[in-house]
């Protein structure tokens, strides 16, 4: 709604322009005021779009009026109404920032010009602050997943001008990690940040990291009890309105000054959580695995073990080898038959994967185990099959397991479908949140985020060398939503798809 003050000694004046004013059938609120004093009164306590205003008007006049509005609130529009003797002042009133004046009496079709040209003006202009808003809108959100992905500060810094331009990043105090089972966010009619508005009671900012996973940075200090809260409530609200399974993990406070990629790592290592405990929904530092791995069941825990086997993990093979560890020193109603029997069959499977020439030792090595009666003991036989295993993986050493090169070539092949974690787990059958663990440790980089990046690469070689239009390289590279694929294009390089192919 335009706002507008008219100001004039004379009340049938101010009438006059009133009525005119209503025959431009325009929103407007329309205020009153009787001289330039009361003018300045009214403007601190709401500026206005359209200052119409007599020159001629006693305590302080017009041009005085037209100068402290000038310095004052600049993007004020002013038209100034003069008599046919008062063209001097008129001609000042120019040069104090004044857009347009009318001559008394005023003629209704002049007065209707006028008033369209002023209108013409400020809607260009808010078209204008509209766009440059958006573009720094844009830019921010590109330096932010840039920066989230690993990005060099002082590299983003350098192209933007200055350590100055990520100032805004410190803003922030926390952040979400959504994460959905299969690809959700770029559906077609999805309205999934217009319902997070509507969820969300905490000043935030909404990024998109790939179909999968979405980030919500949250710019006010918060208790992790009330940011736990807050997710459960949008984890709820996400399955009334879209049936769909998500989890959220949960930061901590930000460390100043905030390094965005660092605490994305720590999210996306609590996010490995839901491996363990499928049942949890939302993950905070507080509850991370390795503080946990004594409260799971047997079987998550031994099949955990045996991927870290299979995939020649040793790293996590030890970690879940002192859980399991753990979880039978720390509890003594299991019988010393039934301990025995659980770690054989784990000393079973590392020599199931030893060269034959080391595998000879199981029997002996079982024998061992079920004649000794000390627990350190039993632990002590099976650290010495993880030290077999670990120097036969250095003897043969592998760049990639077979695993991740499948799901590569799998990715490379179907890029322009839809690609899940679940489907791709499925194709070398884990788990997917291991699949997820692995393919990270190998290839340095997050699944979802690497199908995010081969999708971008193709979708730059089809602008620069195709004249497809950009709807079908969208579809082209698995993208069905449109608009959805030029929005995650500027955000990943920058500048639209159409842009790109022009430059």
């Amino acid at each position: 709604m335009i706002q507008i003050l008219i100001v004039d000694d004379e009340k049938i004046e101010r009438n006059g322009i009133k009525f005119l004013l209503k025959q431009l059938h325009m929103e407007a609120e329309i205020r009153e005021a009787v001289n330039g004093v009361k003018a300045l009164e009214a403007l601190e306590e709401k500026p206005v779009d359209i200052l119409l205003t007599d020159i001629k008007m006693p305590f302080m006049d017009g041009l005085e009026l037209a100068e402290n509005v000038m310095k004052k609130y600049p993007q004020t529009k002013m038209v100034i109404f003069s008599g046919y003797g008062e063209f001097e002042y008129a001609r000042k009133a120019m040069k104090s920032g004044v857009d347009s004046y009318i001559l008394k009496p005023v003629d209704p079709e002049e007065f209707r010009n006028t008033m369209e040209k002023v209108l013409q003006e400020i809607e260009g202009e808010r078209l204008e602050d509209e766009r440059k808003e958006k573009n720094r809108n844009f830019v921010r959100e590109h330096v932010l997943l840039s920066l989230l992905n690993g990005a060099a500060p002082q590299d983003l810094a350098a192209s933007l001008g200055g350590a100055d331009s990520l100032e805004y990043v410190q803003d922030f105090h926390n952040m979400m990690l959504l994460e959905f089972d299969r690809e959700f966010f770029g559906r077609t009619g999805l309205d999934f940040l217009e319902n997070l508005r509507e969820e969300m009671k905490e000043p935030f900012l909404y990024l998109n990291m790939n179909p999968q996973q979405g980030i919500i940075l949250l710019e006010r200090e918060i208790d992790v009890e009330s940011r736990k809260e807050m997710a459960q409530k949008l984890l709820d609200a996400i399955e009334e309105k879209y049936a769909e399974k998500c989890y959220i993990a949960v930061s901590r406070e930000f460390v100043r000054p905030v390094k965005l990629a660092e605490e994305m790592e720590r999210l996306e290592l609590l996010m490995e959580n839901k491996f363990y405990v499928p049942e949890d929904r939302v993950f905070s530092e507080e509850q991370q695995t390795e503080a946990n791995l004594s409260q799971i069941d047997d079987d998550t825990l031994m099949k955990q073990i045996r991927q870290d086997i299979k995939m020649k993990d040793m790293a996590g093979l030890r970690r879940h080898f002192e859980g399991l560890c753990e979880k039978y020193q720390s509890k003594k109603n299991f019988s010393q038959m039934y301990v025995k029997f659980i770690f054989s069959n784990l000393l079973k499977d590392v020599y199931e994967i030893l060269p034959k020439e080391k595998s000879g030792g199981l029997n002996q090595d079982i024998d061992r185990l079920y004649r000794t009666n000390d627990f350190q003991e039993v632990t002590e036989i099976i650290n010495e099959g993880i030290k077999l295993l670990e120097q036969s993986f250095a003897i043969n050493p592998q760049m990639e397991h077979r695993e991740i090169e499948t799901v590569k070539q799998y990715i490379y092949a179907h890029y322009g479908e839809e690609l899940s974690v679940d489907m791709l787990a499925d194709q070398v059958f884990l788990a997917p949140s291991y699949l997820s663990h692995i393919f990270k440790k190998e290839t340095g980089q997050n699944l979802s985020k690497f199908i995010k990046a081969l999708r971008m690469e193709k979708a730059k070689e089809m602008l620069e060398e195709t004249h497809n239009k950009i709807v079908n390289i969208s579809y082209a590279v698995g993208y069905p939503n449109v608009s959805y694929f030029c929005q995650s294009f500027r955000e990943y390089y920058g500048v639209s798809p159409q842009k790109y192919r022009n430059q």
